[in-house]
């Protein structure tokens, strides 16, 4: 199935570039949504009917990637805000503001909303890369080497 996918690599490498204002606008950094991105494959579903044909996301790995989210905010932290808290308590200003918008320390990894953002950003981009195709005029070609 990885032939499908190779042969839209140069599309989805300009839907990437399209959808940077998404991720931007999403509660995920560009380096959080690469880590997301190597967790979500994608299917046709329903590829054997042109009408009802979808490219949707399978994001079942991403509750195994979630919780490295953690360590990617962290050293964006440390490099961003190092210095202050040299007791260690964990109490400064960037651990507040981190959990005032509900992105702090999470004993049991990534939060339910957490990985549901992470799925429906992941679904847009699928949804975004299906139009693209479609525009371009590669949909029906991606679909039937789904198929094969």
């Amino acid at each position: 199935m990885s032939e499908w996918t190779d042969a839209i690599v140069g599309e989805r490498m300009t839907v990437d570039n399209q959808f940077n204002e998404r991720v931007t606008a999403s509660r995920f950094s560009s380096q959080e949504w690469g880590l997301i991105m190597t967790a979500a494959e994608f299917e046709i579903e329903h590829s054997n009917d042109p009408e009802a044909a979808r490219l949707v996301a399978d994001t079942s790995n991403l509750p195994a990637v979630m919780p490295e989210l953690e360590n990617v905010r962290s050293q964006v932290a440390a490099m961003g805000g190092g210095g202050g808290d040299a007791g260690g308590s964990g109490g400064g200003i960037v651990d507040s503001i981190l959990g005032a918008l509900g992105l702090g320390e999470d004993a049991d990894g990534a939060s339910d909303e957490e990985i549901e953002a992470a799925e429906r950003l992941v679904q847009e981009y699928a949804d975004e890369l299906q139009a693209h195709l479609e525009e371009v005029g590669k949909w029906e070609q991606v679909r039937v080497a789904y198929q094969e």
